[in-house]
């Protein structure tokens, strides 16, 4: 399934990482990423799929490219889960204003106050080239990702 953002810029968003730092989508550009939109750190699907990304070398380790993960938790929830699960790569905070970023992406549940499974692939222009969205409870294959960056990036 097509999702209607492809072929579209990305929204433009601002983002606090695990460290402090501020991302922006400006500062993306140049650098083809993808946006892995998770529910809940700790829960057991998001911390499969993390396991999974984090095992993921060939995505984590390609120059010019950035595996994302966003959730509404707190920037100490996710160092807290990066920091048990040996998780190296980018975890983003969409805490406050609670779930803005999902929303400008069309993944936020607003009943249950979390992002749903949405992820985002965007070239390094800021365009959107492939998108995702997953049922409630079903985990995105990372066979899924490597297919698609390989056919943006080659």
């Amino acid at each position: 399934m097509t999702h209607p953002m492809v072929g579209r810029p990305a929204p433009a968003f601002q983002m606090t990482d695990t460290h402090g730092r501020t991302v922006t989508s400006e500062s993306l550009l140049g650098t083809a990423y993808l946006l892995v939109f998770v529910p809940f750190a700790f829960s057991d699907t998001c911390t499969n799929e993390l396991i999974d990304l984090r095992a993921a070398d060939d995505l984590l380790n390609r120059d010019g490219f950035k595996v994302i993960v966003v959730s509404c938790d707190s920037v100490y929830t996710l160092k807290a889960w990066a920091d048990t699960h040996s998780y190296k790569a980018d975890l983003l905070s969409d805490f406050w204003p609670h779930g803005d970023v999902s929303r400008h992406f069309g993944v936020f549940n607003a009943r249950k106050g979390l992002a749903t499974r949405g992820s985002f692939l965007v070239d390094a222009e800021g365009v959107v080239r492939w998108a995702i969205v997953n049922p409630e409870g079903e985990a995105r294959d990372v066979a899924e990702y490597r297919g698609a960056v390989e056919t943006l990036l080659g």
